[in-house]
């Protein structure tokens, strides 16, 4: 990236900038001329002087003379309003397009920081560089060239104008300019160092609020929250320091140029006013004069500030050029070439004499030499500081050597192009990272390389992508690479999804993802209708006498103790949203429903034993114990809240005197009680018929409350369900011993008979995963990462500790599983216990960073061997 910032807008809007300077000039003389239109008003129109016969043939009065200059003053008001407006737009777009191109500059240049880097600088460091630093880049861009030309060339014009009217009154206009011009500066130093220290001291503190964040668990075990916020404090503090330093002299600056901007006008109308009434002046060129000298203090002031706003911005994109310039960056060429042709099917990996080192004097790999044969299935063993992991990036080239070669069939490695390594080698850490997404787009990710671009319909974003020097390729269509499997559609992707999350042992979680989430109502009617079909089928089978009793099913005759109260009134779900419990229970219409069922009193009564209740069980607990998310309807942090509702509640004899919030929640309260799970006697069998007599009309009453209702419907798919639900069409009955667990049985055995995984695993693809995968666990995170790699079908797989998550039997089977289906991959097993490497053709031994054993598993057993002593 440009050094400058200059430089860096220049060349990319250099004929932007060219226009902006050509329309600023044509305006400056419709800015003049309404500044000399008024003194002929006032002096020819008005006081009568040089009044011409006619114009253009016509004969005019002073009256007419009069309209006519005003209607001109008129039109070059307008004319000079339009220039503005045109100007503004245009130095606006032109900035916002380098502002889109600048941000997309930097986050290209992150696309090629060597990894290592990031273990400098964390996120909370570097997402503010690229969001917010970078705002006051954009609007600068627009003005860089054109604000100090266009108030320039307005300042200009303005002394230009009081010079014609007097040569004194042009000097006294100007006489503190120099010195103005001398002081600035050197105050402007002093808050350009304070300003980069404010940036600096900023960044610092996203880092320790992003460490602090990441390490709230520790916190909270540590107790250390008022260290925490005493270090939070001091950051704060320092940056307050800073910027109070920055106010003091700012605003002294803005002071004096106030200040002289108010002195000048005395000298003005003391000098002017004499030379008016010696009759030196025309009262006209004066009161013009004093005129245009009020309208240089705006550009005069405007220049001024372009002048401080140039040396911050100056000091913002030096220091993120800096920041975003790293040593070992991937060359760009290497990143966005095609893939290099490399012939896999001979040659061997060679290393020789290979170094890697992450800080000066201190290798972490130190000359390493071998050469493995291709398509060998090897194991890479050894201690936690040994450098196996070190040495899997590198042969993954996610790390490039400090010192040596490291050839690829017979290929320099660090002269390949990234999309060749992307299609070759597919690598797996222990803790690769899941994107933000669907489990669909984090297990296809890695097969996101067919590039397409924005179609026909989407001219106008295309054309704003080129002209800000953005990708053209619009990430909202299939970049699925079918091409390079050899398969010609998604439906056969699919069919090999199927085939590696059985390899991996996850298929069976995301067919229970999919049985946990919801088919769309718009799904296809031949899925719905084979749902439905099964539930019937499962119905028959929940009558037997094995499963008898396990599922209490949904009937509309009878309360079902399973679902919670608002449950059972609505006898059905609100399609499209998630149930908020207060926000149904501040509907006026749903409580005047409950009043016209008598059910109102009823229910708040039932919410503020709740409340007592919960907040004599609950208030000593731990806010992490297990206890809160079975059995309490109220979060820990709301406890302080509801120990006040029920000191104002307790002996409450008018309910009709509580407040609306109140009333919501302790009706929220009341609807989140389920008689089996919860066994607080608190819905006994009158209060259940008489909610049962209220759910007749209670379907009446949802198209009023605003509700997309969805009644539970024994032969109809309800998509405010799960469809685990949907095809049970009840609740497991709670507190069966092993309930949960036959019945899960059975679904298997229904999926299984009525040919359901396509269709589950359709819907449980599309399970949002959380941030970083929060949602999945440990080994299915680490699952997740080896399906990503294995559906690329990559010549080369390593595996860093890929299976470090999983239990001991579970990650033989995989490690047996992938050996055996992939035999043709080269396979590199980076291991946490050697004793497996008996799985392998070669087995390379570190210690300390060096290459201390090879061989096979036999050769390296014997006694005495460093091998011998790891495995042992």
């Amino acid at each position: 990236m440009e050094s400058s910032i200059f430089r860096y807008i220049l060349k990319h809007t250099r004929r932007d900038q060219i226009l902006i300077l050509l329309l600023t000039v044509a305006s400056l003389p419709f800015m003049y001329w309404t500044l000399a239109v008024p003194k002929k008003i006032i002096n020819d129109a008005i006081g009568g002087a040089n009044i011409p016969d006619a114009i253009l043939g016509f004969p005019i009065d002073q009256i007419t003379y009069l309209v006519l200059l005003c209607s001109l003053f008129l039109v070059l008001v307008i004319i000079n309003g339009v220039m503005k407006y045109v100007l503004n737009v245009y130095r606006g777009v032109v900035g916002e397009r380098m502002l889109r191109r600048l941000r997309f500059d930097l986050f290209a240049q992150m696309l090629r920081f060597p990894l290592p880097h990031y273990k400098k600088v964390s996120q909370g460091e570097m997402l503010p560089i690229l969001i917010s630093e970078t705002e006051p880049l954009g609007g600068f861009v627009g003005d860089a060239y054109a604000l100090p030309a266009f108030q320039g060339g307005m300042l200009i014009t303005y002394l230009f104008f009081i010079f014609n009217q007097s040569l004194w009154l042009g000097l006294l206009a100007t006489a503190l300019y120099p010195f103005q011009l001398w002081l600035i500066p050197r105050l402007q130093r002093v808050v350009n160092r304070l300003s980069k220290e404010r940036v600096l001291t900023v960044r610092k503190l996203g880092d320790r609020l992003s460490d602090s964040i990441n390490g709230m668990q520790e916190i909270h075990a540590n107790h250390t929250s008022r260290y925490e916020k005493a270090v939070i404090s001091s950051w704060l503090g320092t940056i307050f320091t800073i910027r109070y330093d920055i106010y003091k002299r700012k605003f002294f600056i803005k002071f004096l140029n106030n200040f002289l901007a108010q002195v000048t006008p005395f000298f003005f109308y003391l000098l002017g006013g004499y030379y008016v009434i010696n009759g030196q002046l025309s009262l006209g060129a004066l009161v013009t004069a004093i005129a245009a000298f009020k309208e240089l203090n705006d550009p005069w002031k405007e220049l001024l500030t372009y002048y401080q706003s140039k040396e911050d911005i100056r000091i913002k994109y030096e220091q993120i050029v800096e920041q975003f310039q790293p040593p070992g960056m991937l060359d760009a060429h290497l990143q966005d070439a095609p893939a290099a042709p490399l012939d896999m099917s001979a040659g061997s990996w060679q290393a020789t004499n290979l170094s890697y080192a992450e800080h000066a004097g201190f290798n972490l790999l130190e000359r390493i030499n071998f050469r493995l044969p291709l398509g060998q299935k090897i194991a890479i063993v050894g201690n936690a500081s040994s450098g196996k992991e070190e040495l899997a990036r590198l042969l993954a080239r996610l790390y490039q050597p400090t010192q040596g070669k490291l050839l690829l069939a017979e290929a320099d490695m660090n002269s390949l192009p990234q999309s060749t390594i992307g299609e070759k080698v597919g690598y797996v850490s222990d803790n690769a990272h899941i994107f933000t997404g669907t489990l669909r787009a984090n297990v296809y990710y890695g097969l996101y390389t067919a590039a397409r671009e924005y179609g026909e319909e989407q001219r106008w974003d295309a054309l704003q992508a080129r002209l800000s020097g953005n990708s053209e390729d619009d990430p909202q269509q299939d970049w699925t690479d079918l091409q390079r499997l050899g398969l010609d559609s998604m439906s056969e992707l699919h069919v090999r999804l199927s085939s590696v999350l059985e390899q991996v042992d996850l298929k069976q979680d995301v067919i229970q993802l999919g049985l946990l989430g919801k088919l769309d109502e718009h799904a296809p009617k031949e899925k719905i209708e084979r749902i439905v079909a099964a539930r019937h089928v499962l119905r028959q089978r929940l009558q037997e006498k094995e499963y008898e009793g396990l599922v209490e099913v949904f009937d509309e005759q009878r309360y079902n103790t399973n679902l919670n109260v608002i449950e059972n009134l609505m006898f059905g779900v609100v399609i499209g949203r998630e149930l908020d419990y207060q926000v149904i229970a501040g509907r006026p219409g749903l409580q005047q429903f409950l009043r016209d069922q008598e059910l109102f009193d009823t229910f708040l009564r039932i919410g503020i034993e709740l409340t007592s209740t919960m907040v004599d069980l609950f208030s000593d607990l731990d806010e992490n114990s297990e206890l809160f998310e079975r059995f309490s309807f109220i979060r820990y942090e709301d406890l302080p809240y509801y120990r006040t509702l029920l000191t104002k509640v307790r002996d409450q004899t008018n309910l009709d005197s509580l407040s609306g919030e109140i009333v919501e929640r302790l009706l929220a309260l009341t609807f989140q009680v389920s008689p089996a799970r919860h066994r607080l006697g608190l819905i006994d069998k009158v209060l259940q018929a008489r909610i049962l007599y209220a759910r007749q009309l209670f379907a009446k009453r949802m198209r009023d409350l605003g509700l997309d209702h969805q009644p539970f419907d024994p032969d109809q798919y309800n998509p405010g369900l799960s469809v685990q639900d949907n095809l049970l069409f009840g609740r497991p009955v709670y507190g069966q011993a092993r309930a949960q667990t036959r019945v899960g049985q059975l679904i298997r055995e229904i999926i299984e008979s009525e040919q359901l995984e396509n269709i589950l695993l359709g819907i449980g693809l599309n399970y949002h995963v959380g941030t970083g995968g929060s949602r999945l666990t440990l080994s299915q995170r680490q699952k997740v990462a080896i399906v990503r790699v294995l559906l690329k079908n990559p010549d080369i797989l390593i595996l860093n500790q890929a299976t470090s998550g999983l239990d001991p039997i579970a990650e033989t089977r995989m490690m047996d599983v992938l050996l055996q289906e992939y035999p043709q991959a080269t396979q590199i097993w980076v291991l946490n216990r050697a004793e497996l490497a008996d799985r392998f053709e070669q087995v390379l031994v570190m210690q300390q960073g060096q290459l201390v054993e090879q061989g096979t598993f036999a050769e390296l057993s014997r006694e005495g061997t460093v091998f011998s002593k790891l495995s042992g």
